[in-house]
């Protein structure tokens, strides 16, 4: 009941959105100017998102960390973020990092900028939090791809005794309770380590209470918890199957219908918190996954059972059982062709795509590997079929009978050892068409064959874990429409040297100008002047120009003023896109000054 009650949880919680959430709009919106403060920042995802204990950061003009409240879903709704700001938020701009949990369970994350009452001059790095701890990742990677592993073989080796039903099932204890343990300890270590993975932080955070507790109530928790039911659920199952030693047991119907519910309640552990969960055509997705998941392990598993019994099994019992794998694996190959080409396109979503994204040329790997796992079942299928041959009945020397005298001695008795018709049959060579020699030759040709796709398999289930935690097409085609991708908004930053000839402090240096957002329209000018020893340096004049030769627009006036340390202005209107000539002169004294001209590129 409790497993089941975790999987329709699991199961109808998934929203139809795109695969990894992108940020669809913010408040106040990013890098607006807003006259009073906001009492709150909110963002708006194109998907339901988790939250995370930190997943803002505020950072005032100072570049000091704002105090904000608790995060919540603004208004009940799972796909957006809130967080209370301080009531006094002094003038400057504000730089919001984020990091939510998109509804597949990956971690996103972005910033963006909003300025109260005027914008302000940045001239440090501010420290947004961590995108990804290396370690974490490694870890959680690693875990990620054994579980997959394990699961192939685990749910191959019990198909394949239930299906191909082999006379000695004794080799296929060890890869099952192998597979079992093996599954069990990556589940544990991907629950542990979910906390971090998430929140981008060391395996050392694996260990905080607080963290896994919210671990456990979060979409991937609770895939993993139902995972970890499953197994337990397996485990008695596989416990109950291995006291059925005669393969026609009568209780192997139900073995099989036990088996298959399992199997399919351990693939939906992965369909219900990974790509399938999220995007367009959920529930088609999540049955695709499913299939493709099951039939992965049905091929991929059943390999590595057929290569141990190829090495333990009668030449009798094999004519048996390998073709019917072989049957069971070509109608696996079907599934996976047809349920991979429907989650290439949902994943996709173009064709450029397939050259133009990491996930499409992932999948482009994957599909060569595939192929080559193809022709090398093929070549298996050759050998499988020369097994499946019935042994052909070896031809009797018939020999001529000879009349003979009446009272004549048969030839039998008149036939002595090294006469001519002492013949005696001939014994089979080790290569003869009908000799156990021949059948070792045809098991050792089907397992060197095996053992190429089993590991070519294994490379297989490698890039189909790479694509698991990499960007889909589609959702990297949905993000890059949208603004402000949950990056720091488009700005310009030029350095221009300066030289007055003088030989002081002030007479030489650089100023480091930012036009934001760079675009047609208004736009934000601020100037920061340092002197040769390379610090701040108050001077009397800064002035900044822009013109368009192209269109013969300008000089425009950014208009300046002193703010204190640096130079600004809110209000410079550049009306068309192109690449703007940007004049700034510099004033150190009453009698020496010097302009200098940079190219600025304003887009629409």
């Amino acid at each position: 009941m409790l497993l089941g009650t975790v999987l329709v949880l699991l199961l109808f919680s998934a929203a139809p959105a795109s695969a990894h959430a992108a940020l669809r709009s913010t408040d106040p919106d990013d890098g607006s100017v807003v006259k009073q403060a906001p009492r709150s920042v909110t963002l708006t995802f194109t998907e339901s998102v988790g939250l995370l204990d930190d997943s803002f950061r505020v950072f005032g003009p100072d570049q000091r960390r704002v105090h904000t409240g608790e995060t919540t879903h603004a208004d009940g709704r799972s796909d957006t973020a809130r967080v209370g700001l301080p009531g006094k938020l002094a003038q400057g701009t504000y730089t919001v990092a984020w990091r939510v949990v998109s509804a597949d369970s990956h971690p996103v994350s972005g910033a963006f900028t909003f300025s109260v009452g005027k914008r302000s001059a940045t001239t440090t790095q501010i420290d947004t939090g961590p995108d990804e701890d290396p370690l974490t990742g490694g870890l959680y990677d690693a875990a990620r791809y054994l579980a997959y592993l394990a699961a192939a073989l685990l749910v191959g080796a019990a198909a394949f005794a239930l299906l191909c039903r082999p006379a000695d099932r004794s080799p296929l204890r060890r890869p099952l309770v192998t597979a079992w343990w093996t599954l069990l300890g990556s589940t544990v270590v991907l629950l542990l380590l979910r906390a971090p993975y998430e929140a981008g932080a060391g395996p050392a955070a694996a260990f905080d209470a607080s963290a896994l507790g919210r671990t456990l109530t979060g979409r991937p928790g609770m895939a993993l918890l139902a995972r970890l039911a499953v197994l337990l659920l397996t485990a008695v199952f596989l416990v109950w199957f291995s006291r059925s030693r005669d393969r026609r047991d009568r209780r192997e119907p139900v073995a099989l219908a036990a088996g298959t519910a399992l199997a399919v309640g351990l693939a939906l552990t992965w369909a219900a918190a990974e790509h399938a969960s999220a995007g367009i055509q959920v529930p088609l997705a999540m049955t695709s996954s499913v299939l493709h998941l099951l039939a992965t392990g049905v091929w991929l598993g059943g390999l590595v059972a057929l290569l141990l019994t190829l090495r333990r099994s009668s030449g009798e019992d094999l004519t048996e059982v390998v073709p019917r794998f072989s049957r069971i694996a070509f109608a696996a190959v079907t599934v996976l062709v047809v349920t991979g080409v429907y989650q290439s396109w949902r994943g996709l979503g173009s064709v450029s795509a397939l050259t133009g994204t990491s996930y499409g040329r992932l999948l482009l790997a994957k599909l060569v590997a595939v192929t080559a796992l193809v022709l090398a079942a093929g070549y298996s299928r050759r050998w499988t079929a020369r097994l499946a041959e019935p042994a052909t009945a070896r031809p009797v020397a018939v020999r001529e009978r000879v009349a003979q005298p009446v009272g004549a001695p048969p030839p039998e008795a008149t036939a002595g050892p090294g006469t001519p018709d002492a013949e005696e049959p001939e014994a089979p060579g080790p290569e003869s068409e009908d000799g156990d020699g021949n059948g070792d030759v045809r098991r050792r040709g089907l397992r060197r064959s095996v053992l190429v796709e089993v590991a070519v398999a294994a490379v297989v289930l490698l890039i189909t874990t790479l694509l698991t935690t990499t960007l889909p097409g589609r959702a990297q085609a949905e993000a890059a429409q949208q603004a402000p991708v949950g990056a720091l908004p488009p700005t310009t930053l030029v350095t221009v040297p300066y030289d007055t000839g003088t030989d002081t402090v002030t007479g030489r240096g650089t100023v480091q100008v930012t036009v934001d957002p760079a675009r047609v329209g208004e736009n934000g000018v601020q100037a920061v002047v340092y002197g040769s020893d390379k610090g701040l340096i108050v001077i009397p004049e800064v002035r900044v120009t822009f013109t368009l030769p192209a269109r013969k627009v300008g000089p425009i006036d950014a208009e300046l003023t002193d703010a204190g340390g640096y130079w600004s202005t809110n209000s410079v209107n550049l009306p068309l896109p192109g690449t703007w000539t940007m004049k700034t002169t510099v004033r150190v004294s009453d009698v020496d000054q010097v302009t200098v001209s940079k190219q600025v590129r304003i887009v629409s």
